[in-house]
């Protein structure tokens, strides 16, 4: 789950207003809103840091990075594991591989 999704569902579940969000961390409501609707994608250590906080989750969760997350396909954390395993050459291999399958411009 993306970080915008994943703010925007943390503050729904919490019922709290984009201003109550950005009251909590001490940033703007349009910053909040730019995050939660992937205008802003590249926020800094410490904004995700307070959020992460605020909401009471780990970073990893907040970004959408956590193979072991509550919400990670089965089947993708299994895959982790298996990266693991492989040598430092055969992981930058995939990830060669998976550079050239993403979507242009992501």
């Amino acid at each position: 789950m993306s970080l915008a999704a994943k703010l925007k569902e943390l503050r729904g579940k919490n019922r709290q207003s984009l201003q109550d969000v950005a009251d909590a961390i001490g940033a703007s409501k349009t910053h909040i809103y730019d995050l939660e609707t992937g205008r802003s994608t590249n926020p800094s250590i410490e904004l995700l840091t307070k959020l992460a906080n605020h909401f009471r989750i780990a970073i990893a969760d907040l970004v959408g990075e956590n193979p072991q997350g509550a919400d990670e396909e089965p089947g993708l954390v299994a895959m982790y594991r298996d990266l693991k395993s492989l040598s430092p050459e055969d992981r930058e291999t995939i990830q060669v591989l998976m550079a050239r399958l993403k979507p242009k411009g992501k």
